[in-house]
């Protein structure tokens, strides 16, 4: 139950952080913004979440979710839209450094929550 009430937050910030700037700011359609949505929520609860955090600390689980938010949202968004390269990249940045700042508070969350990966792997430095 716990695990689907966090992906239920996720899902949310996603959206929201994504329609923000993706759909008001690069004028990407809603639709494109739900598919990467999506994809980038799978990926990032999946890898980020429950793979790497429990692994090592909040920042680098943060800069991980960084760097794979950045190259899901820029490789998407150039298969799903008509903007350039540049233009996609410069969304896909800004895009990917909001969600980092959720999901710096979004880990601690479920660290606070300790959703069945406990401290099995956790170092001491969880921030």
């Amino acid at each position: 139950m716990e695990h689907g009430k966090a992906r239920g937050i996720k899902a949310l910030m996603t959206v929201v952080v994504l329609y923000l700037v993706l759909g008001l700011g690069f004028g990407i359609g809603l639709g494109n913004v739900l598919i990467m949505t999506v994809i980038l929520g799978v990926l990032s609860y999946l890898f980020g979440d429950l793979f790497i955090l429990p692994k090592s600390s909040n920042v680098t689980a943060t800069m991980a979710d960084l760097g794979m938010a950045f190259l899901v949202l820029w490789l998407l968004g150039m298969a799903l839209t008509d903007l350039s390269a540049g233009a996609m990249a410069g969304a896909a940045i800004l895009s990917a450094a909001v969600m980092a700042a959720g999901e710096y508070f979004f880990h601690k969350y479920l660290l606070k929550k300790d959703l069945n990966f406990g401290n099995r792997y956790r170092t001491s430095h969880q921030y």
